[in-house]
């Protein structure tokens, strides 16, 4: 073992020995580095004032990712390559083109949010020479203007691309081999612990060291992209202890795949796993799209979506509804059970004392199914779902010969509508069938009022989205055209 953790900030290394397992990037970069230009806005990963970019590297490649400070452990960064707004102007001051972009389209309003975008901007401008208007959309999902700045902002962004100075200008470009080298200095092939303050801090070195530390600790935090654990720390004061980090366990992030279905393992962040899903599963790619911003889909990993056990996680309902397995490991071995027997009740799933959740299976729709998911939330983009419901449909003939409905956001788990599966079984495909179906949700879905909707609004909407499911599938589309109209 060794215990320090070791990383790079801008044009420095950073060596720890000890820091606390629930240190927030942002409160280290302002508090310890007096780098003040990340801001606190939200601290739960909404606003994107707080962007940065972290670098790692994955297959010997460097890849570079805009990621929110305010929830990123700094215990998550070994072998990483911190960037902030600080590091992007040249040393006699004159500006990146991201910045000066910024400038000569008057992008920046009252300032706060500003060294986030361009830090977003920054990300975008690294991978793509000339992104169109809804690339720059998406790469800005997960920053907020409070001063209502956006177009001008995404004309800053459209310009950035036209200017393209010598590689050696840019930062990241110019040091690029120097920090590839540094950064595989610093990759362990030894478990990291720091201990100090009666809290411990842990970074097994594969995933052989993550089952024996989780058996010596089945009671420790798994953290992998901390969208959700990083609101534990900044919104509920949680105490955390200790805390083991698999972020960097590439046995957790690769995607394979045949003729059945798709594998992940359960490190794949969101944006690693979007191309695949967009080409082989377009209705699971359009969600997540729509899941977070850009910053949270680098950070948030399926696995952790599954493991979390939130009843409005996104991805649950769609994964259950195409029948996908989830692969449990621990030092006895593993074991595989279908998603839908994981969730247990609220609170609580079906993973023993020292066990982690490794991958996921997710068989291929068939040719001739029908697959839809449909997120309901008060707002398209970066917002949690008030609920969330997949749709999968096989018919024989004119009767349905399989069918598979599951909820979010509807009960204390994502949960099966089998009352609804029933009704629908064996009867022809029709407006009258699903129609009569649409009843049986009662005795599927018992749900709760909150702030984002209320039980009434949760059940009724379920309903129609049965009936939108069945007009998108049966080609009605003036019947659909008039739905939604009447549904506003």
């Amino acid at each position: 073992m060794t215990n320090r953790i070791r990383f790079l900030l801008n044009d420095q290394e950073v060596s720890l020995s000890s820091i606390d397992p629930t240190a927030t990037l942002l409160d280290y970069l302002r508090l310890s580095r007096r780098l003040t230009g990340s801001k606190e806005g939200c601290a739960e990963g909404d606003c994107g004032a707080c962007t940065v970019l972290v670098g790692r590297l994955v297959k010997d490649q460097l890849v570079y990712e805009s990621v929110n400070a305010c929830i990123r452990f700094v215990g998550s960064l070994n072998a990483c390559h911190v960037v902030t707004v600080e590091h992007l102007a040249a040393k006699d001051g004159t500006l990146h083109p991201v910045q000066q972009a910024m400038v000569d389209c008057h992008g920046s309003q009252c300032g706060f949010c500003t060294p986030g975008f361009i830090m977003s901007l920054y990300g975008l401008w690294l991978t793509n020479a000339a992104p169109s208007r809804a690339e720059i959309e998406r790469a800005l999902q997960g920053n907020l203007c409070r001063c209502t700045g956006y177009e001008p902002i995404i004309k800053a962004a459209e310009q950035m691309g036209q200017t393209r100075p010598s590689a050696l200008f840019d930062p990241l470009a110019r040091e690029r081999e120097k920090i590839i080298a540094a950064l595989n200095a610093m990759t362990s092939t030894d478990t990291i612990v720091l201990e100090g303050d009666d809290r411990t801090l842990i970074v097994p070195a594969n995933v052989e060291a993550l089952a024996n530390t989780l058996a010596a600790h089945p009671k420790a935090t798994i953290v992998a992209g901390a969208t959700d654990v990083g609101l534990w720390v900044t919104k509920q004061m949680r105490v955390l202890n200790p805390v083991v980090f698999i972020n960097h366990l590439s046995e957790l992030q690769d995607i394979g795949g045949d003729e059945v279905g798709i594998t992940f393992g359960a490190g794949v962040s969101y944006s690693a796993a979007f191309e695949r899903l967009r080409a082989e599963i377009p209705a699971f790619g359009r969600l997540i799209e729509r899941i977070g911003g850009q910053q949270v889909r680098n950070m948030g990993t399926i696995g952790g979506n599954i493991a979390n056990g939130s009843p409005i996680g996104d991805t649950p309902p769609a994964l259950i509804t195409l029948g996908a397995t989830v692969t449990l490991r621990s030092v006895s071995g593993t074991r595989t059970l279908l998603l839908e027997d994981f969730f247990i009740e609220y609170g609580k799933q079906d993973r023993k004392p020292g066990e982690f959740v490794e991958r996921i299976f997710v068989p291929r729709p068939k040719a001739s199914s029908h697959f839809a998911i449909y997120k309901i939330s008060k707002r398209r983009d970066e917002d949690i779902s008030a609920l969330c419901g997949a749709f999968y449909l096989e018919t024989e003939g004119a009767c349905v010969s399989n069918v598979r409905i599951a909820f979010g956001g509807m009960a204390g788990t994502p949960k099966r509508a089998n009352a609804v599966e029933a009704a629908l079984m064996g009867k022809p495909w029709s407006e009258e069938t699903v129609q009569a179906a649409r009843d049986a949700f009662d005795a599927d879905y018992q749900p709760l009022s909150d702030w984002r909707a209320t039980a009434e609004y949760r059940q009724l909407t379920a309903k129609n989205l049965a009936t939108r499911f069945y007009l998108e599938t049966s080609g009605h589309g003036q019947e659909l055209q008039r739905f939604a109209m009447e549904a506003v």
